[in-house]
């Protein structure tokens, strides 16, 4: 295209935004760039790394093979819990899945002896330092001149399986996902919940959320939409929390189909049926529908709170200022505001939190004391009551005695009269016979 042909193309638009309104017709072609953005995507692969942490024994070996329809743990090459010592170490797997013409490079990042200690004190420490160091390798990546190939092994899901004890969440469970929560996508899943009833399942569901809002523990929280059926189908996953699952790779002909599943006496419990088991829900959502939205939530909150927690610890004489280590920093921190600023700025947010938690805790203080006092006066008015009471019923049993003496008082005196007429009557009587006597002697 000449030079004149531009300017001819800039004066049409010009005189369209002028007033004289041109329309055009046919197709443009911008509605392609989903389509250059999808080829360059397929082309360069996907990249996702999951952490799966649990006591052993729980199935996350064969959860992890169902989801991905892959032997990454055979027996030519089991599960880490069965290769490594009972220590909490950390250890990573890597594959490679094709689907479709699909590449997902998939690390899987175990944690064999996690929770099977006597004293399992700090053994969420190799976990947390692993996931900081693989912010630290991305950051150091980010800061190189050539930034080109830069990996991304950050971990960006952690799948946490909970023993099917029907009883809640056990204190090293609570301890860990508030250690992680920060730094991590957690979602928590009820190991072989093939071994309760449905009615225990949903129990035991409710305690452990329950406990979860109680302890202000973070979970995954799924990303709003204006898709009404990606919400329904958002709050169908919300309402299954935490997903109770099942895992096998055996293959078992039930009504002629080929399922997999577990085989017991009473029956088969299908891996893929939505009525046995959450299989189905965890695999759609951690794979076909937001594993992209977990990558973006890692690399935009969790990944930038380390970030700038790191930064903010550095001052201008490039000392490691080790008091500030442990603050959160918000990742839309302006950038042009310095670290001493930042810091100072996260002081008095600080101080005004700490104002506000006094206030309230004086509020709530002030309440009690009210509450108390208000308490000691009903206390007082029933005992006032009670004690009028005792009292009118003592005048009444009182009065009953008097009026029953006087009674008796009225008995006793007539009682006397009698008496006294009847002795009276019997020496009349005495006398008259002696009068008797003598005229007959006479």
């Amino acid at each position: 295209m000449s030079s004149s042909e531009v300017l001819d193309g800039e004066a049409e638009w010009n005189g369209g935004i002028m007033g004289q309104q041109k329309n055009l017709e046919g197709y443009v072609g911008f509605a392609n760039l989903p389509n250059q953005v999808y080829r360059k995507s397929v082309k360069r692969g996907f990249e996702f790394t999951l952490m799966v942490v649990g006591e052993s024994g729980l199935g996350k070996s064969t959860l992890i093979n169902s989801l991905f329809l892959t032997d990454l743990y055979s027996p030519e090459y089991p599960g880490p819990s069965h290769r490594i010592k009972k220590t909490v170490q950390v250890e990573q797997s890597k594959v490679l899945v094709k689907e479709g013409g699909v590449h997902l490079l998939l690390t899987i990042v175990d944690t064999p002896g996690f929770g099977d200690a006597v004293d399992n004190s700090n053994c969420w420490q190799p976990v947390t330092d692993y996931i900081d160091s693989k912010f630290e390798d991305f950051l150091n990546a980010e800061s190189r001149v050539n930034r080109r190939q830069m990996p991304d092994n950050r971990v960006h899901c952690c799948l946490y399986f909970i023993a099917p004890s029907g009883h809640g969440l056990k204190p090293l469970d609570i301890e860990f996902m508030k250690r992680l929560h920060e730094k991590v996508n957690i979602i928590p899943l009820i190991a072989k919940a093939d071994t309760m009833t449905p009615e225990e399942c949903q129990q035991f569901k409710r305690q452990i959320m329950k406990e979860i809002h109680e302890h202000k523990i973070k979970i995954y929280d799924f990303p709003e939409t204006d898709d009404e059926e990606e919400m329904k189908m958002i709050r169908k996953i919300k309402d299954r929390l935490p997903l109770a699952v099942v895992g096998s790779n055996t293959i078992i002909e039930v009504d002629g189909k080929r399922v997999r599943g577990r085989q017991y006496p009473w029956g088969v419990a299908e891996v893929e049926n939505g009525d046995h088991c959450d299989f189905t829900i965890l695999r759609n959502m951690l794979i076909r529908t937001h594993m992209q939205d977990l990558k973006d939530v890692t690399n935009n909150v969790h990944y930038e709170n380390y970030r700038s927690r790191k930064l903010a610890a550095v001052t201008y004489n490039g000392v490691d200022n080790n008091k500030n280590k442990g603050q959160l920093t918000k990742p839309d921190t302006p950038d042009g505001m310095s670290p001493l600023a930042q810091m100072e700025e996260e002081r008095r947010e600080h101080v005004a939190k700490m104002n506000k938690m006094e206030q309230e805790m004086e509020q709530v203080f002030d309440m009690k004391v009210k509450e108390k006092l208000q308490k000691l006066k009903d206390s007082e008015v029933e005992l006032q009551r009670r004690h009028e009471q005792m009292r009118k019923n003592l005048e009444a049993q009182y009065k009953e005695l008097e009026e029953k003496r006087r009674q008796f008082e009225d008995e006793k005196t007539n009682w006397e009269i009698q008496q006294r007429i009847l002795e009276q009557q019997k020496l009349e009587a005495s006398r008259t016979m002696e009068k008797g006597k003598k005229k007959k002697i006479f």
